[in-house]
């Protein structure tokens, strides 16, 4: 089994990225690096950085978004934990042949120019689990 390289990011969704800037910048001291839009995934993540680690600040653009669905179930908080891995097919085919359940069969496109794949909860100790491949690693 090949291990992760390193954590990526940890997600956090919010109902607005905008109303919780100053307590990242402000309180905690976090460097922001801006805002993209991940259509396919109807959010707007805003990027953090706190030492070697992003935070990304998930804010749904569609009320029918994974994320929305998050918040009205659970509330804004910790969505999610993200970590680097190469050759992220293989990675997937790997953890499936293990029996861990994938909510991601196959790799989608994810922000910052990475190619990501989620696993089940229910396979990652109650974690929303995210693998990350940046952009020319594989």
């Amino acid at each position: 089994m090949k291990a992760a390289k390193a954590i990526n990011h940890i997600g956090i969704a919010v109902t607005s990225i905008n109303e919780q800037r100053d307590f990242y910048e402000k309180t905690l001291g976090a460097i922001f690096e801006g805002v993209e839009v991940v259509a396919d995934q109807k959010v707007k993540v805003g990027f953090f950085r706190v030492g070697d680690v992003r935070l990304e600040l998930l804010e749904p653009t569609d009320p029918t978004s994974t994320v929305a669905a998050f918040i009205e179930k659970r509330g804004p908080g910790l969505h999610h934990v993200a970590y680097t891995v190469e050759d992220l097919p293989a990675r997937i085919a790997e953890l499936q042949g293990d029996g861990v359940r994938m909510i991601d069969a196959t790799p989608r496109k994810g922000a910052h120019n990475t190619q990501i794949a989620f696993l089940h909860p229910k396979s990652s100790c109650g974690v929303l689990t995210e693998l990350c491949e940046p952009k020319g690693h594989h």
